[in-house]
């Protein structure tokens, strides 16, 4: 669960020079600043590992973004939030010459835990959807080796497709990008446990 940081209401710009000015990252809505959950070491890998096979396998075609370096602003009053990866088709837009808040990402990467997954499905996918340039919203699991990929039909309706077990492949349409769950989830310490836990004793 995210915390406010603060009960005070501020506006788009003074929660940029106080994201800017501040160690620690902030997402911000409706007037307050929220707390960015700690990513844990199998959020951080699985991110990694999906930003280092994308970013090479897209070359010239598409741009990625790592999360805690650009923030992403959804309208002209917020929410501005921080996805764990962005990837821009074409040239990226954003807000000033900073070039710290993206305008315009065309697939959105999420890592979800248990306790976030509500979250992404239900409130962060309502706000993204309010991104024109958006066509494909990525969720990933970092419990089990499952990606869903929700995609913008030409009518505007999201159709999703997904994913499961570690030698299955999705495929980022936007992008012509495919993505390997055995790369994404590549030295996860959820797989290293399972197996861990399914060998068998030692008997003499």
């Amino acid at each position: 669960m995210r915390d406010t940081i603060s009960r005070m209401r501020l506006s788009p710009a003074e929660y940029l020079a106080y994201d800017r000015a501040s160690e620690k990252k902030q997402e911000y809505y409706d007037g307050q600043i929220w707390a960015i959950d700690g990513a844990d070491f199998d959020h951080a890998l699985i991110a990694c590992n999906a930003a280092f096979h994308l970013e090479p396998a897209l070359e010239k075609r598409a741009k990625v973004f790592v999360g805690s370096k650009v923030r992403v602003q959804l309208s002209s009053a917020g929410p501005f939030t921080y996805p764990d990866i962005s990837i821009v088709h074409g040239d990226p837009q954003f807000l000033d010459n900073k070039q710290d808040t993206l305008l315009n990402p065309s697939v959105v990467l999420e890592v979800f835990s248990k306790s976030s997954e509500a979250h992404l499905r239900g409130f962060k996918f309502t706000q993204y959807r309010k991104l024109e340039s958006l066509t494909e919203y990525v969720l990933v699991s970092q419990q089990e080796a499952r990606i869903e990929v929700f995609q913008r039909r030409p009518s505007g309706h999201w159709l999703s497709a997904y994913a499961e077990g570690i030698n299955s492949r999705c495929y980022l349409s936007s992008v012509r990008c495919p993505l390997p769950l055995s790369v994404v989830y590549a030295g996860a310490e959820f797989l290293a446990s399972r197996k861990r836990s399914t060998r068998q004793p030692y008997a003499d």
